[in-house]
């Protein structure tokens, strides 16, 4: 070794000169490719600033700027050319091809988009050379220069580094060997700590600043090392997905809550409706909202006729027709609700009208006390974007209207029965006082006479001792169903006492009342009634008419009529008296 070194010793002090030399040329040579990649970007750099101004302000003057310094930049070839009469490297010019060639696809770009600004498409334009791509793509260009300035500077340190190995003595030679071994290992050690330390933990430092923020869309990184930091970033995905499922779960309670305000809310309303009309604006208003995915329709079951007709729709179905037989209906048969695109394969309703299950058709009962009231149908609605209801929901929502429905129908019956005669049916005294309000209000309002008549069975209760109360009834049946007849055509009919009936005949002079009560005398007076085999006997009334405002003031309607009705009977009965206003007047 000694001797190897002696030689080499003695080798490099004749050439330490030139090695000077060298080192001087291959300063000067760096330089000047330094130069000559700095002006590249410089060049690029003003070319993409022009670009950018001119897509952003449009004046013609930086247009003008622009085409001019990309005319006077030269082509690849001559660029390239000029780096190899410099002394670059094949190495080094093929990282300096590749940046330059990036370069040309940058101004490429740049020349679509100074094309798209010219044609009046800023926005385009300005999309391109300010959006990621072309960030991206600049990065790449300049990334390429990098490289190729790197690999100058290794040639250049290299043949530096040499000259001056061999311009040095043992101690220069040792120190230069000791050199390089320090900055080989500063280098490994460079690599290792940005690679496996630096890097890793800041991608995970941002996804946990977004997981903390509630942003689940940040990925944590996968890294294959098995060391704390891929410990940390399996951690972090364990948090990311439990913070998902919190997530949805939230989002599924709010729903959850959402709806279930929805149908209280709902059935608050309904409870609250007076009139079948109100339960339908109810359901209309909310089940959209409860479950939008469906359109649908609501049915009543019309029990004279025995078919299900529609009161009720939303969002436009398309199946189902307003009327059907409830025997069409699965569900009203079997009492249940019908979905035959559930999970599992179902026969579809003869009245969906397509015999498959693409409609997404659900029927659901009204019952309540095992009888059927009606029926909700929903079909999956063609815009929907939301999930569907869960059948348990709309489970509750038809239980809600149909309590609804049974509490106005026996609201409805209740009320019938306080405002009809048993024996009957016509209206009782209690309804003839609220009616009696309102026809008033409705002929003064209008303009429009009122005719009241007053009815009394004759010799009732002579009648009554001679066959019986129950033959009594049958007559007051009768005639209540004579009377009734005769106002089909607009009018009302009450039973006032025993065997006194009253008529309202709104928008009828005092000569048409006579003449109607005349007809209905008449008609009683035909009545042949037969009890057990025998014929009960003749049937006579009598009646007293007046009109308001010909007659009588509407406070003296009823007493006018009873005043009239008073002289029938005294006058023999079985015949009509008609109010006179001098009579009115005095008994006013």
């Amino acid at each position: 070794m000694t001797v190897v070194l002696s030689l080499i010793s003695g080798g490099t002090m004749l050439l330490a000169s030139r090695a000077q030399t060298e080192e001087r040329a291959a300063v000067a040579q760096r330089a000047l490719l330094d130069r000559a990649a700095e002006k590249i970007v410089e060049q690029e750099g003003a070319l993409s600033s022009l670009s950018r101004r001119f897509v952003i302000r449009g004046e013609a003057r930086d247009m003008v700027i622009y085409q001019q310094t990309r005319q006077g930049l030269r082509s690849v070839e001559q660029r390239m050319r000029g780096m190899v009469d410099a002394g670059a490297s094949a190495e080094e010019l093929d990282a300096l091809k590749a940046g330059m060639l990036a370069i040309d696809a940058l101004r490429d770009e740049q020349q679509e988009a100074v094309a798209a600004r010219q044609e009046g498409n800023k926005a385009f334009a300005v999309e391109r050379l300010f959006g990621a791509d072309y960030e991206r793509d600049l990065d790449r260009a300049t990334a390429q220069f990098d490289q190729f300035q790197y690999r100058l500077d290794q040639r250049t340190d290299a043949e530096v580094s040499r000259a001056t190995d061999l311009s040095r003595l043992w101690r220069s030679v040792s120190e230069a060997a000791l050199a390089v071994t320090a900055f080989l290992f500063l280098c490994v050690m460079y690599f290792i700590f940005r690679k496996r330390v630096i890097h890793p933990v800041v991608k995970l430092s941002d996804v946990v600043a977004r997981l903390a923020a509630e942003d689940y869309a940040a990925i944590p990184p996968e890294f294959d090392h098995v060391d704390e930091i891929g410990d940390m970033a399996q951690a972090i995905r364990a948090f990311r997905d439990n913070g998902l499922a919190r997530q949805r779960l939230e989002l599924e309670r709010s729903t959850d809550r959402a709806i279930r305000e929805l149908l209280s809310r709902m059935t608050q309303r309904m409870q609250a409706s007076d009139t079948f009309q109100d339960l339908k604006s109810v359901v209309e208003c909310f089940i959209p909202e409860i479950a939008p995915a469906y359109a649908g329709r609501l049915y009543l079951l019309e029990e004279t006729r025995q078919v299900m007709v529609e009161v009720g729709s939303w969002l436009s179905p398309a199946h189902s027709p307003p009327e059907f037989p409830p025997l069409s209906c699965w569900a009203l048969r079997r009492g249940l609700p019908h979905r035959p695109d559930g999970d599992s394969i179902d026969i579809p309703c003869a009245h969906v009208g397509r015999q498959d299950r693409s409609v997404g058709a659900i029927c659901l009962p009204l019952t309540s006390q095992r009888e059927t009231l009606g029926l909700l149908y929903l079909e999956r609605h063609h815009r929907a974007q939301s999930e569907a209801a869960s059948e348990a929901y709309l489970t509750v929502l038809a239980e809600n209207i149909a309590l609804a429905i049974a509490n106005l129908r026996l609201r409805e019956a209740l009320r019938a029965m306080a405002m009809a005669d048993p024996l009957t049916g016509l209206a009782n005294r209690r309804h003839l006082d609220d009616v009696l309000e309102a026809e008033i209000a409705t002929a003064q309002q209008h303009s429009q006479p009122l005719s009241c008549l007053m009815i009394d069975v004759d010799h009732f209760k002579r009648f009554n001792d001679t066959h019986g109360h129950d033959a009594g009834d049958a007559v007051l049946r009768e005639v209540a169903s004579t009377l009734k007849d005769c106002v089909r055509d607009g009018g009302f009919a009450a039973r006032v006492g025993g065997e006194e009936f009253l008529l309202l005949l709104p928008g009828l002079s005092m000569d048409q009342a006579c003449e109607r009560a005349e007809l209905m005398r008449q008609r009683i007076s035909d009545l042949k009634l037969r009890m057990e085999g025998r014929e009960l006997g003749p049937i006579t009334a009598s009646f007293g008419v007046s009109s308001t405002p010909e007659i009588c003031g509407p406070d003296k309607l009823l007493q006018t009529a009873d005043a009239a009705l008073l002289r029938a009977k005294a006058a023999g009965r079985d015949r009509v008296v008609c109010a006179e206003p001098r009579l009115a007047q005095a008994r006013g």
